[in-house]
């Protein structure tokens, strides 16, 4: 797959079609450079954030049912990004050189994160609404073990979802090129249509709507309070909305043209922006939705005042040192 394996696998079926033409044996041209290079930084900075949430929700602060949410994104997240490598080499090499199972292995794990991580953000949304809205009853009801139970149920969700993707995954090798691909290897185009369908209904068009009417519900409540905490909420919901619309809306428009891309000039060269907006949502993620919480940005807070004293104490050290051996010189 000449696209990262981090998204639409369906994308490597357009790849298995430009792949029939001579292309460079590596990574040379502009669209290519801008891909492995954001890529590398989406990676960087989204493992480097989400193990730090990752650790603070999970030993720092109280268990609670927000810190189950942002735990269980950050782990989602967190995978996401750990593949990207696989699809940077791919990239910059134009072959794919991991063999089937590895093909066939990140296709479904990339799928179940997309799903779950998805599904996650859905949860936080329709848990922030019934807090807003009911609650006596979310602070009587809502506890940590049925916060527990739905994540589960959440990744169990995405992964039946995610099955079929391994019985599309396949690679071939191109001999014109001498290049490997990993792609989805559809039987016919009706059966790419409903997959691609499928997945944009039930992987952004519903949770979108679902993320929005529970953030307009929420707005409403917060606005008929006319208190001054509810600005910053208002502003976080907005926040929120418009990042994983940006993320995500390119990227889903681009799969349902991809049905029929050869319409479209733009298509090929536009394939990659859309790519690198939808991976860069993992590593907002930690910053929009785990850093928001007072609880996480205060040990986050800590850690980094433990880190600036302890590099700090190391300097004087050095200057106490550097002093007396100039003394007894």
């Amino acid at each position: 797959m000449n696209s990262t394996p981090m998204t639409e696998p369906e994308h490597s079926g357009y790849e298995n079609h430009t792949n029939s033409t001579t292309v460079p044996p590596v990574c040379r041209d502009a669209s290519c450079i801008f891909y492995a290079a954001a890529n590398v930084i989406i990676f960087i900075l989204g493992v480097v954030g989400n193990s730090l949430v990752i650790w603070i929700a999970g030993f720092k602060v109280k268990k609670s049912v927000n810190s189950t949410w942002y735990l269980s994104l950050a782990v989602s997240d967190f995978i996401f990004c750990s593949f990207l490598p696989l699809g940077i080499v791919d990239v910059i090499k134009n072959n794919w050189i991991f063999g089937l199972f590895i093909c066939k292995s990140v296709f479904f794990i990339m799928y179940l994160i997309w799903f779950s991580s998805i599904f996650l953000l859905v949860i936080i949304s329709v848990d922030r609404c019934v807090v807003v809205m009911f609650p006596v009853w979310a602070q009587n009801k809502r506890t940590l073990r049925k916060a527990l139970v739905i994540v589960v149920l959440a990744w169990i969700f995405s992964a039946a979802l995610s099955l079929p993707t391994i019985i599309f995954a396949d690679v071939k090798y191109d001999y014109q090129t001498q290049t490997t691909i990993c792609y989805g290897n559809y039987k016919n185009h009706q059966q790419k249509v409903a997959e691609v369908v499928c997945k944009f209904i039930f992987g952004f068009m519903i949770p979108y709507l679902i993320i929005i009417l529970c953030y307009v519900v929420i707005i409403r409540k917060l606005k008929s309070k006319q208190t001054s905490t509810s600005k910053k909420p208002f502003k976080i919901m907005t926040v929120l909305i418009v990042t994983f619309l940006i993320c995500w809306l390119p990227y889903n428009t681009f799969a349902l043209m991809g049905l029929d891309y050869e319409k479209y000039s733009f298509f090929l060269s536009g394939i990659r922006v859309v790519i690198v907006l939808a991976n860069a949502n993992s590593c907002l993620n930690p910053f929009l939705y785990a850093f928001m919480g007072k609880d996480v940005k205060d040990q986050c807070y800590a850690l980094l005042s433990k880190i600036e004293n302890a590099i700090a104490e190391e300097e004087d050290q050095k200057m106490v040192k550097g002093t007396v051996l100039t003394n007894s010189g």
